[in-house]
């Protein structure tokens, strides 16, 4: 009962801060004049977002940590290592985003960081976080009990960090194209791994990732359409680092891929498009991400959305089942 009252209270603080934050940052964006570029590529519907607010994840960034640092401060949560690593990629991330941001609002195009700084700024976030790892005696296997995989990987284990960072980060960045659309999925992907986390007995990673889905929905009150302003680079590298990171910490790599199922299509169809047009010089899609391929088959936005969220939820729902009863 004591850990319901907690998860409860951890949502609760986590969506009062970020809907208060909400009233107060969305104002001062737009009086600063800090507006998304919007691609050229995409259709009519969107062309009319140009100017929308944008870094948006500090609504629900500062929120979380702020409250997770709370609950520490007075002793509901334990401060372990696994938390200090999230704390720390969930933050780091959330940098690498506000750069982006920040360099395409002041070039006025839609270039921020390059490929190459990005992934910089990423391998030192993985490398950190296998110093810690390693220090507090982490495991560097990769086991899936479901499947009976055991697999040492010594050293090379900091590599797999790196590349289901890079690879859950780019995923829920790749998602956010629609309003409310990878807000939506990550609230749904972190509940899933908040029980999970707290069934495999990791409470601190639980209650954190409830404050962060409590801030998550509190964001939703101002990102779903039409949205007020748009989480930018800011929330979705946050969001996408720190999906893996406690995927990786709960040792549920695998579950990742069931939770995260949606970001998972949304890539492989962004990668699918580029392989068809060099092989067969035509496009498999009409455009990617999939969710764009969706709209120019005439779907309205907002139907896209609930469709890819029922199957987000379904596909969550199967990753708690993966990782912990079976």
């Amino acid at each position: 009962m004591l850990l319901l009252t907690k998860a409860i209270f951890a949502i609760m603080i986590g969506f009062l801060g970020s809907a208060v934050l909400g009233l107060l940052l969305i104002p001062f964006l737009k009086k600063m004049h800090i507006g998304q570029r919007i691609s050229s590529f995409v259709g009519e519907s969107h062309r009319k977002k140009e100017g929308t607010p944008t870094m948006g994840g500090l609504i629900f960034i500062i929120p979380t940590i702020l409250a997770t640092l709370f609950l520490i401060l007075t002793k509901k949560i334990e401060f372990t290592e696994n938390l200090k690593i999230v704390l720390f990629v969930f933050l780091a991330y959330g940098v690498i985003g506000f750069l982006d941001d920040f360099l395409s609002i002041k070039r006025k195009t839609n270039e921020g960081l390059t490929t190459y700084q990005k992934l910089f700024g990423q391998l030192l976030i993985a490398i950190v976080f296998f110093y810690i790892y390693m220090k507090n005696s982490g495991q560097t296997s990769w086991i899936v009990g479901t499947l009976g995989i055991n697999i040492e990987m010594g050293w090379f284990y900091g590599i797999f960090i790196l590349l289901i960072l890079v690879g859950s980060s780019n995923a829920v960045n790749l998602a956010d194209g629609l309003d409310g659309l990878a807000g939506g999925l990550s609230a749904i992907a972190f509940i899933a791994f908040s029980l999970i986390s707290l069934m495999v007995g990791f409470e601190s990673l639980g209650i954190f990732t409830f404050i962060l889905v409590g801030a998550i929905i509190g964001f939703l009150i101002y990102n779903t359409h039409p949205a007020k302003i748009f989480m930018g680079d800011t929330g979705s590298l946050s969001l996408g680092g720190v999906m893996g990171a406690i995927a990786i910490l709960t040792h549920r790599e695998l579950t990742l891929l069931v939770v995260a199922f949606v970001f998972v299509i949304e890539t492989l169809s962004v990668i699918l498009q580029v392989f068809w047009i060099k092989v067969f010089k035509h496009r498999l899609f009409l455009m990617t991400p999939i969710h764009h391929h969706f709209e120019k088959l005439g779907w309205i936005e907002t139907d896209i959305v609930k469709l890819f969220w029922v199957v987000g939820l379904i596909f969550a729902m199967s990753g708690i089942l993966f990782g912990v009863w079976l």
